[in-house]
């Protein structure tokens, strides 16, 4: 089943659970889906890559809002997109922790043989390409930089 199939699914749940929050989530999905779609031409199917890009852009931008509305102290702000994003993050694959995240590099950094922060560029490309979508890229840097430091 495609993505968009599973929104589509997800969506008519949402419209008759009446769940305003999962319906402006999941319309933020589709819309990207649609734009994607004719960005380069009028295609029907989206690269596997690409939608998990799309999602995690969602996400992304959700947790920066989210973190801005908490910085000014505006908490009802927030916590919509805090929300927003647990319906986004069901369609993406289930995030590693920092100790699968640190093998995954210190194994990158073996393969490539990277000795310094020089390399750090070559072992993030690395590290992304096999975590896919799977580790955040704030993370993924953070622990690309504990390990070659």
């Amino acid at each position: 089943m495609s993505l968009q199939d599973q929104v589509m699914t997800a969506m008519k749940a949402a419209m008759k659970e009446k769940n305003a929050t999962a319906l402006t989530a999941l319309r933020a999905i589709k819309s990207g889906i649609l734009l994607l779609q004719t960005e380069v031409g009028n295609r029907q199917e989206i690269a596997p890559e690409e939608e998990l890009k799309l999602l995690q852009k969602l996400v992304k931008q959700r947790k920066d809002s989210a973190a801005i509305y908490l910085e000014q102290g505006r908490n009802d702000l927030a916590e919509p997109e805090l929300a927003e994003v647990e319906v986004i993050a069901q369609f993406l694959p289930e995030e590693k922790s920092a100790e699968e995240i640190e093998a995954v590099v210190k194994s990158v950094i073996a393969d490539l043989g990277a000795t310094g922060m020089q390399d750090m560029g070559r072992v993030m490309g690395a590290v992304s390409a096999q975590l896919a979508g799977a580790a955040d890229g704030k993370t993924v840097a953070s622990i690309v930089k504990s390990c070659l430091s």
